[in-house]
């Protein structure tokens, strides 16, 4: 498995809207397995393809807390079919927007249709974290980011200071 490169705002590829994947081969299989591995490592607890530079319509989640096994669950075309009224407030932070985190609120549930790691169709409905963590992920291959949730002023600042870290970064 490799380790990818995963993205940081305001790298534009993040802000750009992925499309479906037309055939699960090998070659989707070892970019998940990167992802995966990518996402443990990072450490975080979901990664969408866009985030490694890749406009495909893939995630990867893990909500296994570090004594627990590991439960991958692998998200090929997610579609997401309702959410529920009932919503969820819960501090969110992005793999792309290292050090930043947020009250963010979504609904509590929703259903997901998508493709599993073998291609199989299939359904889960999710509540709470995964809830969360399934509508963060697929706002990533929509182009939209948690920050985008936020007043302009809150968003204006953390970008801000992402920009000045990429320059301190290059400089360095």
């Amino acid at each position: 498995m490799t380790i990818l490169n995963i993205l940081k705002e305001p790298d534009p590829i993040l802000r750009k809207k992925s499309s479906e994947v037309e055939t699960i081969n090998q070659e989707t299989k070892k970019l998940m397995d990167s992802m995966l591995e990518t996402m443990y490592q990072a450490p975080g607890i979901g990664l969408a393809a866009p985030q490694v530079g890749v406009l495909k319509k893939i995630i990867v989640i893990d909500l296994a807390k570090e004594d627990e096994p590991k439960k991958p669950l692998f998200i090929i075309n997610p579609k997401i079919l309702w959410k529920s009224e009932e919503l969820n407030t819960r501090e969110e932070g992005c793999l792309s927007i290292p050090g930043h985190y947020a009250e963010v609120t979504r609904p509590k549930k929703c259903k997901l249709q998508f493709l599993d790691y073998n291609g199989k169709q299939k359904e889960i409905e999710a509540d709470d974290l995964l809830s969360t963590c399934i509508q963060h992920e697929v706002d990533h291959c929509d182009g939209i980011l948690f920050i985008d949730y936020l007043s302009k002023l809150k968003k204006d600042m953390i970008i801000k200071k992402l920009v000045k870290a990429k320059k301190e970064e290059e400089t360095n």
